[in-house]
């Protein structure tokens, strides 16, 4: 498939591309394991740049208040979407079985739209639902519990769009950020690690010629990995920003493993609070496969890592 829908000078055939992406349409009511009715509507927020989330409200026995999950989905800033039938139902899980209500941001594709525009809607999106609130979400949705998680390249626009939100938590006096939570979030250097070396073309789901792609049209023009946006630990700007606690996710079959953990040393380094999750047998994007056994494990850490910020003071 990617042969078929990458052209030759980095741009993408979205004719070919929406063929292949199959969506789940929205308002619509499904059961998770047989218990929870889980509901999903979209919500627009600015349509001339068709950015606008999905959001997933589980049924619960009484109006106990839930926290709050802000979702950006991975697809190598290049693809896929909230509506994405993996991504639907994801979060219809996680909305079930944490239980939680998720609002999964659509943002603006690479390469049409490079860096920062990512960021900017991810941003935007925090803005529009702290300034409109309980009139687009449910009422039991506790703003006061309100975690940011992300996936793969939405694991990298998780942590920008954190790092700007705790810069500026002035503007954003409803939602107060509880915890970032990454799962096997996107991150690189020009340099090839020991796991990109190691699993390159016998890691299934992602191979080094694939994330090669990804960072030629995401950066500003002429930019490459060394640029922030992907190289992170390049970057000052968390030492002197108050950010939440954070979880990391990390495949023993995921070639970008390397960069994750130094992720997580790298915000220790930065006086952070960070809690690194291995899953060895685990390659990219586990977490969309449900049949996949870790699927269920994640499911359980996350939920622990939600709860132990409920209980601490």
């Amino acid at each position: 498939m990617k042969r078929v829908v990458f052209r030759s000078d980095n741009t993408i055939n979205r004719r070919i591309y929406n063929f292949f992406n199959i969506r789940s349409p929205a308002p619509a009511t499904k059961l998770i394991d047989n218990s929870t009715p889980v509901s999903t509507s979209d919500v627009h927020i600015d349509p001339s740049r068709n950015l606008w989330f999905r959001l997933f409200v589980p049924t619960t026995a009484s109006n106990t208040p839930l926290p709050f999950i802000i979702y950006f989905h991975g697809g190598g800033f290049y693809s896929l979407s909230p509506d994405f039938i993996s991504y639907d139902g994801l979060c219809s899980c996680l909305a079930a079985q944490l239980p939680a209500v998720i609002a999964s941001v659509n943002y603006r594709l690479a390469p049409e739209h490079r860096y920062p525009s990512q960021y900017e809607d991810g941003y935007d999106s925090l803005q529009f639902i702290n300034l409109h609130n309980y009139t687009v979400l449910p009422a039991n949705t506790d703003l006061s519990k309100c975690f940011i998680a992300g996936d793969s390249a939405g694991g990298n626009i998780a942590h920008h769009v954190t790092v700007r939100a705790c810069s500026n938590s002035q503007q954003l006096d409803k939602l107060r950020i509880e915890g970032l939570m990454l799962l096997q979030p996107f991150f690189g250097r020009e340099e090839r690690t020991e796991a990109e070396l190691r699993l390159n073309k016998r890691a299934p789901v992602l191979d080094v010629e694939y994330t090669d792609t990804m960072w030629r049209g995401f950066p500003p023009d002429g930019a490459d990995r060394n640029h922030h946006a992907a190289n992170v630990l390049n970057s000052g700007e968390v030492k002197n920003v108050e950010l939440p606690r954070t979880l990391v996710v990390v495949g023993g079959y995921d070639p970008l493993q390397d960069w994750q953990r130094r992720y997580v040393e790298w915000m220790k380094e930065c006086g952070k609070e960070v809690e690194l999750v291995e899953y060895p047998n685990a390659f990219h994007a586990f977490y969309v496969f449900p049949e996949v056994a870790e699927c269920q494990l994640l499911y359980h850490r996350m939920k622990e890592f939600i709860i132990n910020h409920q209980i601490s003071p």
